[in-house]
């Protein structure tokens, strides 16, 4: 991790960084934002480690833990809403074995998230799995679904 830290701050400085910039190249070396490299980078571009939370919580591209290999984002919209989506996402919580506030399984392979909405109300419900777009989902068609991807990492 000390060699990575190391070569995004030397592309900071070099490039004239900015904040999102640097956080963005964190993320894309790591998968996600781990909070040891917010300190590095405070304490080395003396840039205040709340600089680089206040970026990293306010915009939704950015991760401060780990996430899954897989990831499935269900709509909570209205429409979804009314048309099953929390039967869907609790179902999938049982599934993934998910509990309390976690979102990403213990062996990372999944990580379910839930948003706002997706702009897809004319297919509702709606679940994204790896960046596909599943309309008009079932508890079964996730169930489906889901089997096929952990069927596919086990190999």
């Amino acid at each position: 991790m000390e060699d990575k830290l190391q070569l995004l701050i030397k592309n900071f400085r070099e490039n004239e960084g900015n904040i999102i910039s640097l956080l963005q190249e964190t993320q894309e070396v790591f998968g996600y934002i781990p909070e040891e490299a917010v300190y590095r980078f405070s304490e080395e571009l003396d840039i205040p480690a709340s600089n680089f939370f206040g970026v990293s919580t306010f915009y939704a591209q950015f991760y401060l833990k780990p996430r899954g290999k897989n990831i499935i984002t269900a709509c909570c919209g209205t429409a979804c809403h009314v048309k099953g989506s929390e039967r869907i996402i609790n179902n999938l919580k049982r599934e993934l074995n998910l509990t309390g506030g976690e979102n990403t399984t213990e062996d990372r392979k999944f990580t379910l998230e839930q948003v706002a909405c997706v702009g897809a109300c004319s297919i509702a419900p709606v679940v994204i799995i790896n960046k596909k777009v599943y309309g008009k989902m079932t508890t079964d068609k996730v169930a489906k679904e889901l089997k096929t991807l952990k069927e596919g990492s086990d190999e």
